[in-house]
C-alpha cells in the first residue's frame, strides 16, 4: 500500500474486546491510524483470542484474526494504579481513546474526557456500549442478538409462517462499530479546529433502533407494524425477492419501474409488463402471489447461470450463495477482496478479507492481527519507560 494514508499520524488507544469495537477500529487502522489495542494481561487479553472453534494456535483464533488487522497490541492492567498512570501518560501523546466496555465502566477506568482532559485537552474519547453510559441500563451487558430482538429485526426476518429469526451476521455490531469510528474521526476534526476534545458515544441499542429507518416512520406516523415478507421480499417494491431456478436460487431487485419491463422481456414474456395487474409497483404488490407463481414457473426452467447472463448489467440480480461459494467467485478475485496477511512476528500468513475502502485505487495494508503484547516495550519506550522498567512492571502484573 502506498503511503500516506488518510489517518497516518493519528494514534488511537483502544480498550476493545470481542466484535463491535474491534470491527470499528479496523476501519481506522485500514486508513492508517496507529490503533494500539490495550489488553489486560491478567485476563489473557481480548476475549476474542479465545473464541473458537477454529484456531491458528493458542490465543490466536480465526475469530480474533478477523477483527485485528493492521493493529498493535500493548498489555496493560488498567485496574492497577501503575496501569492508570501509564495510560494517562500515553494519552498525553495520543489523539483518541476508544473503548467498547459496559456503559458504567469507562468513567471507573479513567477512559472518559473528564479523566483525561487534564493531560490532553484535545483528546477525543469514543465510547461504544450496549445501552449507553447514562440511564437505567448503563450497567447492563448487551450483545448484537439482543438488539436484533428488541429493536424489531427478528420480527422482520424469516418467512411469514415461521418463527422470528435473527440475521445471519452480527449486523448491529458491525454498524455500531463503523458509526463509532465515524464519531471518533468527527471528534478529531472538531478537536483540531477548536483545540478541545470531547466524549462521543454510540450504543448498540441506539444504532439498532436508528437502522429501522423508514419502517419506523411508517409505524410512528401510519401505525403500520411491518412484519415478515415471503422469500425476503421488499415490503412495497418489486418483484424484489428470491426465486427458485433449475439448480438454485436467484435474487432480483426491480426497485425502479423501468426494470420490470426489462425482466419480463429477458424472461421471454414481455406481455407481463402490459398486464394491468403487474404494470405498476402498486399492482405488483397487490398481486404478488399471482406474479410470483408465473415467474417461479419460468425461472425453474433454466439454471441460475443462464438468468445471470440474461440479466447482466440490465436487471439487478444476484445468485444466492453460501459463504464458501461467496468467497470464491471470479468477481471476488477480480476485486482482490481476499488477501494474504503477513504477521509482524513472522510465521504463516493469514488468508482474510481486505478492508473495503480503497485509497487512490489501492486496497489498505494487509498486516495480520498482533500477538498479545507485541508492541508493549515499543509503546512504553515512547513515553520514557526503559526495558528494565518494563520487566519490573511485568513482574508486578501491570503489563
Amino acid at each position: 500500500m502506498t503511503r500516506p494514508l488518510p489517518l497516518d499520524g493519528v494514534t488511537v488507544l483502544s480498550i476493545e474486546q470481542y466484535g463491535a469495537g474491534p470491527f470499528g477500529t479496523t476501519v481506522l487502522a485500514d486508513m492508517g491510524a496507529e490503533v494500539v489495542k490495550i489488553e489486560n494481561p491478567a485476563e489473557g487479553g481480548d476475549v476474542a483470542r479465545s473464541v473458537g472453534p477454529y484456531w491458528f494456535g493458542e490465543g490466536d483464533s480465526h475469530f480474533y484474526q478477523s477483527f485485528g488487522r493492521n493493529k498493535r497490541s500493548l498489555t496493560l492492567n488498567l485496574k492497577h494504579p501503575e496501569g492508570q498512570r501509564l495510560l494517562r501518560e500515553m494519552a498525553r501523546h495520543a489523539d483518541a481513546v476508544f473503548n467498547n466496555l459496559r456503559g458504567d465502566l469507562p468513567a471507573k477506568l479513567g477512559l472518559d474526557y473528564a479523566s483525561l482532559s487534564a493531560v490532553n485537552p484535545a483528546i477525543v474519547c469514543a465510547h461504544l456500549s450496549a445501552y449507553g453510559r447514562e440511564g437505567s441500563r448503563a450497567a447492563w451487558p448487551g450483545y448484537d442478538y439482543l438488539m436484533q430482538a428488541e429493536a424489531g429485526y427478528c420480527m422482520l426476518t424469516g418467512e411469514p409462517d415461521g418463527p422470528p429469526a435473527r440475521a445471519g451476521l452480527s449486523l448491529v455490531d458491525m454498524m455500531t462499530g463503523v458509526l463509532a469510528s465515524f464519531a471518533l474521526v468527527s471528534g478529531l476534526i472538531g478537536a483540531r479546529n477548536t483545540g478541545k476534545g470531547m466524549d462521543v458515544d454510540v450504543s448498540l441499542f441506539d444504532t439498532a433502533l436508528h437502522n429501522l429507518g423508514y419502517l419506523a416512520v411508517w409505524a410512528l406516523n401510519g401505525g403500520h407494524a411491518q412484519g415478515r415478507e415471503p422469500r425476503g421480499a421488499h415490503p412495497s417494491l418489486g418483484p424484489t425477492q428470491i426465486y427458485p431456478t433449475a439448480d438454485g436460487w436467484l435474487f432480483t431487485m426491480c426497485n425502479k419501474e423501468k426494470f420490470f419491463p426489462l425482466i419480463a422481456a429477458r424472461m421471454g414474456h414481455p406481455e407481463w409488463a402490459e398486464d394491468p395487474r403487474f404494470s405498476s409497483f402498486r399492482g405488483r404488490l397487490e398481486n404478488r402471489a399471482a406474479l410470483t407463481e408465473i415467474m417461479d414457473a419460468v425461472f425453474r426452467t433454466r439454471p441460475t447461470a443462464h438468468w445471470l447472463e440474461a440479466f447482466a448489467g440490465v436487471v439487478p440480480a444476484a445468485p444466492v450463495l453460501d459463504v464458501e461459494q461467496a468467497l470464491h467467485t471470479d468477481f471476488v478475485a477480480e476485486r482482490g477482496a481476499v488477501q494474504d496477511f503477513a504477521r509482524r512476528e513472522g510465521g504463516p500468513t493469514v488468508r482474510m478479507l481486505a478492508g473495503p475502502v480503497r485509497v487512490n485505487g489501492e486496497l489498505p495494508p494487509t498486516i495480520a492481527s498482533p500477538r498479545l503484547g507485541e508492541a508493549t516495550e515499543e509503546m512504553l519506550g515512547r513515553i520514557g519507560v526503559d526495558p528494565a522498567s518494563v520487566a519490573a512492571l511485568r513482574a508486578k502484573g501491570v503489563v
